[in-house]
């Protein structure tokens, strides 16, 4: 969200030629513990948001350069957006929500760029609301939102570091909850999916044990038309539904701390 982090200002998708995924090939994942460089925002106050969104920010002022409350602020961020296919379904569905995915790998990162400039070029109007940062959720999300900031999360197909000295790693747990829990307004949602059943095990029981979230009953899960998006979205989710995997949810609401 600073200069040269990623954001979209230029690249061979402005002229609204999607770009091709073979020519951005990349780990399927990083390592999150490790040292990466990149730009990084002192605070939310440095965050200029005119290099994602002209749109909406076109004097080149990002929002923490004003103090007026009605300036829009992101509300939805993708941790770990992959090729930013769920960014994509969600920017129709909700037209008038900033939203920000968060990638630590720079070729996907730059993959997603020039996917959202392909689809502003082509479609006048629309994706105006979505952008994508390089960055690494797991040690700069306080960088990025101000407090009760966000009304969604989302946690799609998180590597799943299998082995027990690797569960640090991972991108949901207490410790990492308690930041979440931050920047995420009373009432916001986080959503998490995997087709790994003790990574869904896992992901599930730090939710329910921190004291910030609930469970969010089913049948009003069902009514959410985000869900359905969890898992036919991403290239992850389409591949599952492609070999008859199962996939397992986990989807809680922020609350108050109770008195």
């Amino acid at each position: 969200m600073t200069s040269g982090d990623g954001s979209n200002g230029g690249g061979a998708g402005g002229q609204g030629k999607l770009p091709r995924k073979r020519f951005y090939r990349a780990r399927a994942h990083s390592n999150p513990l490790s040292d990466s460089h990149f730009p990084i925002p002192i605070s939310p106050d440095e965050v200029d948001l005119s290099q994602h969104y002209p749109r909406y920010f076109p004097s080149g002022e990002g929002e923490g350069c004003q103090g007026d409350a009605a300036v829009p602020r992101i509300r939805f961020a993708d941790v770990g957006c992959g090729f930013g296919g769920l960014l994509v379904g969600l920017s129709t569905l909700f037209p008038d929500t900033l939203m920000i995915g968060m990638e630590l790998r720079d070729k996907v990162t730059e993959y997603v760029k020039e996917r959202i400039l392909a689809l502003r070029a082509s479609n006048p109007g629309k994706y105006d609301n979505i952008s994508v940062v390089r960055t690494n959720s797991m040690k700069y999300i306080p960088n990025y939102f101000r407090k009760a900031q966000l009304l969604k999360m989302f946690f799609l197909f998180p590597d799943p570091h299998f082995k027990e000295k690797n569960h640090r790693r991972r991108v949901i747990s207490m410790q990492l909850l308690d930041e979440y829990a931050y920047v995420m307004e009373v009432g916001g949602i986080i959503y998490t999916i995997t087709d790994v059943e003790e990574l869904g095990e896992w992901m599930r029981s730090c939710l329910e044990k921190h004291p910030l979230f609930e469970a969010i009953p089913e049948e009003e899960i069902k009514a959410d038309p985000v869900v359905k998006l969890l898992s036919t979205a991403t290239e992850e989710g389409q591949k599952v539904a492609r070999n008859g995997g199962q996939t397992f949810q986990a989807i809680f609401r922020r609350i108050s701390l109770q008195e």
